[in-house]
């Protein structure tokens, strides 16, 4: 500890294709939509997170919004950085601060990432006085979130539903044994709501109203125990071009998410077939944990369930997460050094 520590800011960053969350102080400080808003006549940013989320699918020609993370990595690499240098300004108690503070950060990154992608989060995070980064990968973060003491030589399956991919990782003594990195998460599921509105119903529907439709109703199985009630969903007749509403169910969203779903629970069973015997014995006593945004699907857990014969548990809180396994790595640095990568 030096002299400076007291300069020194903590904060703890996942960094997601939907949402990006910062801990500062163990308190969530920032929960914001990765979205920016482009004014196109002078490259500047018009809004970051909520106020550009709510602009998507508005826009006039001279303003554009755009995703920077693309399957949890970094696609557009000047909008993430000004993404994350706003959200950072934004942690109410470094307003107050007259210095710029230097940061020690903890990130988290997807674990199929490749070493350049790792760079490009790393440059950015520098950019924004991160004097000390650190990564960690998304699997990892999440089990500690859950509070899964990864350090046991025990075997334990995360299944990470995040917006750009799914997370499917075995972990025991600190480390990922076998991981598997599926892109198919939150933003194909809406993806397919769009696609299903138009082929069944002619509906043209935006972005954001294919996320409602999700969050309302959506399902991975057609036989709930408790069904959400019909839904109302309002967009542009392909035929007539007028605007129309049409009701659908939680099951036509069953059917439409069908095959997106299949290959997560294929990649679950490829990580499964992977995993060495005694990681594979301690797995079926303790089961599958689900984390991720994704993980709130209805009845995805029964589903997975019901695929593996292993009994599935949904994380309380599954949106954070990993932003809570990230934050207890940055408050115990030492004790998790071996699963951060410097």
């Amino acid at each position: 500890m030096g002299f400076f520590d007291f300069l020194t800011e903590e904060i703890a960053i996942d960094l997601g294709t939907a949402n990006t969350l910062i801990i500062h102080n163990d308190k969530v400080v920032v929960d914001s939509p990765s979205i920016v808003a482009l004014d196109r006549s002078t490259g500047k940013v018009r809004a970051v997170g909520k106020e550009a989320a709510m602009m998507q699918g508005k826009t006039h020609e001279n303003i554009k919004t755009i995703r920077p993370l693309k399957d949890g990595v970094i696609a557009d690499f000047a909008a993430s950085e000004e993404m994350i240098n706003r959200f950072i300004k934004d942690i109410p108690a470094l307003k107050k601060k007259w210095i710029k503070p230097a940061m020690r950060m903890v990130i988290c990154i997807p674990s199929g990432i490749t070493e350049v992608e790792m760079r490009a989060v790393r440059e950015s995070a520098e950019r924004v006085n991160g004097k000390e980064v650190y990564l960690i990968h998304e699997p990892m973060a999440a089990a500690i979130g859950i509070g899964v003491d990864i350090m046991q030589p025990k075997g334990n399956m995360i299944v990470d539903i995040g917006g750009g991919t799914t997370e499917i990782a075995v972990i025991a003594l600190g480390g990922i044994v076998c991981d598997k990195s599926v892109k198919i998460a939150g933003d194909v599921f809406t993806n397919d709501i769009i696609y299903y509105m138009r082929t069944q119903h002619n509906l043209y529907v935006g972005e954001r109203t294919a996320e409602k439709v999700k969050i309302q109703i959506g399902a991975a199985t057609e036989d709930l125990e408790t069904p959400p009630e019909e839904m109302s969903v309002q967009g542009r007749d392909l035929l007539t071009g007028k605007p129309k509403q049409v009701q659908i169910s939680y099951r036509e969203i069953a059917k439409a998410l069908d095959k997106s779903i299949l290959r997560i629970e294929d990649g679950v069973m490829e990580t499964l077939s992977q995993t060495p015997p005694e990681l594979a014995a301690d797995i079926y006593n303790t089961g599958i944990y689900l984390a991720g945004g994704g993980s709130m699907l209805r009845g995805l857990d029964k589903r997975l369930s019901q695929k593996t014969d292993l009994p599935v548990y949904i994380a309380e809180d599954p949106l954070r997460a990993v932003v809570r396994g990230t934050g207890i790595t940055l408050k115990n640095l030492e004790r998790y050094k071996s699963v951060l990568i410097k």
